[in-house]
């Protein structure tokens, strides 16, 4: 835990008790603040009662004397209008701030000089940051992880000299930090996501700018317009800016020539690892995720060898084109993580002869995006709700059946695959959310792990 002991003496209000958000509260009371937490589900009140944390309706609160108000990143700040919540603390006067705010104050004060990654973008960013982590373990260094990739970031140990924090930021937390200045901040990428939240597409790029702005080294993906924007915004201010891309650069930075990646300093160029057969490390998307991760260890002072090491050692991400295993020539890809159309198109990009699991709660636009990708698909499994909306979309050009649940679809297309004998690839990538049969792209991923792992003659990995 990260005692928040900048709010020692003070009396602060939080909105939010999911998992970050008792982590906020255990981290102030920690450090000395008294905390009067709210949540919209009384059942989560009741479960913070129990552990003794002190809640209240914050309607019913005097708001003069909470110092700050500590927001959910879950929770609307503006769009598609601000959580009441929020209302009353801007009507009050009392900033509002998150857990990452909390951390960076809290090294500001006591720490300033402990290495600090923070990592965003719209795709790819929990990749990246779990690659930075695992690299910088492989090559011995004390290394805390988390945010938005699952531990809260006040769960971790204190900031220290010898300690580097690698976080995951989301559009929503960096929204919450105003005083965010990481030693090294990546951004990735930038495509259409959460314009709901943020109102405009223009309103959701600057919040992700804010996270390099006032880096002491900015590593930016430059392979879509705005982000490239935002590195010659950010090198125009003084901030030091190296690049990352798939295509190749002649200023300072990391590109990826095909598999191999390639480090630019100066007029000089030298390749510095090759991904092929890596399989955790398969398309274009990760060849920028893994050149973003090679400029941040190169800045920490990570060897070409170690790097090299942690590079073939990462075992990826569940549900993000994960590995389950073989049967014969057909390997079985978990890539539920895919929860829209810009995601799958990742996966689609990896392979050939694929027999595709799709389906679920669709977002907007569909799998339209996904046409030129079709002649790639042997064969098309539909589950879910957006069942009728895909056939129609895959129409004569993608041989499809309508399988309703994912136990079934696994079941034909392992069969379709296996009859092919020759290489094939049976991919769940659903570009789709999954709440019509499950609680969450996790729950779905974990289904279909168990239910090829069932399945007579699989190679299971990592089982």
């Amino acid at each position: 835990m990260t005692p928040v002991t900048s709010f020692a003496g003070k009396t602060v209000a939080l909105f939010g008790l999911g998992g970050s958000g008792l982590a906020t509260v255990l981290a102030l009371k920690e450090g000395g603040a008294r905390v009067i937490a709210c949540d919209d589900n009384p059942a989560k009140m009741a479960e913070a009662n129990a552990k003794g944390i002190e809640t209240a309706d914050l309607r019913d609160a005097d708001w003069s004397q909470f110092s700050s108000f500590i927001l959910s990143p879950g929770v609307p700040l503006t769009h598609p209008e601000p959580h009441w919540s929020a209302k009353l603390a801007r009507e009050a006067g009392v900033e509002i701030i998150g857990d990452i705010e909390l951390f960076c104050r809290e090294r500001a004060s006591f720490a300033p000089n402990a290495p600090f990654v923070a990592i965003t973008g719209t795709n790819g960013k929990s990749t990246t940051t779990a690659l930075i982590a695992h690299i910088l373990r492989e090559a011995g260094r004390d290394v805390q992880m988390g945010g938005n990739i699952g531990t809260a970031i006040l769960s971790l140990a204190p900031p220290s000299d010898n300690r580097i924090h690698v976080i995951e930021c989301s559009s929503f937390q960096i929204d919450l930090a105003p005083s965010l200045a990481p030693t090294i901040g990546v951004h990735l990428n930038l495509s259409p996501d959460h314009i709901d939240r943020h109102g405009t597409m223009e309103l959701y790029a600057a919040i992700k700018e804010r996270l390099v702005a006032k880096a002491g080294l900015a590593v930016i993906g430059v392979d879509d317009p705005m982000s490239a924007a935002i590195a010659e915004r950010c090198e125009a201010k003084g901030v030091n800016v190296a690049r990352v891309s798939v295509e190749p650069l002649s200023v300072k930075g990391v590109f990826a020539d095909g598999e191999t990646l390639v480090g630019v300093t100066g007029a000089d160029a030298a390749p510095l690892a090759n991904l092929s057969g890596i399989g955790s490390l398969r398309g274009a998307h990760n060849a920028q995720n893994a050149a973003a991760a090679v400029a941040i260890a190169l800045a920490l002072n990570v060897s070409p060898d170690q790097i090299r090491s942690g590079l073939h050692t990462f075992p990826g991400l569940p549900h993000r084109m994960e590995e389950v295993g073989r049967i014969g020539e057909a390997l079985f890809i978990n890539d539920s993580k895919a929860t829209n159309a810009d995601s799958t198109e990742k996966a689609l990009k990896s392979f050939d002869d694929i027999f595709w699991i799709l389906g679920g709660k669709a977002k907007e636009g569909g799998i339209e995006p996904l046409k030129e990708y079709f002649p790639k698909i042997r064969k098309a499994y539909l589950i879910g709700a957006a069942s009728d909306e895909f056939a129609r979309t895959l129409g004569s050009d993608v041989p499809h059946v309508h399988c309703g649940t994912l136990d079934k679809a696994v079941e034909q297309a392992a069969s379709d695959a296996q009859a092919l004998d020759a290489h094939a690839v049976v991919l769940l990538s659903p570009a789709c959310a999954s709440y019509d049969q499950f609680p969450n792209y996790e729950v779905r991923g974990n289904h279909f792990r168990d239910l090829v792992r069932a399945l007579p003659g699989i190679e299971a990995k990592g089982a």
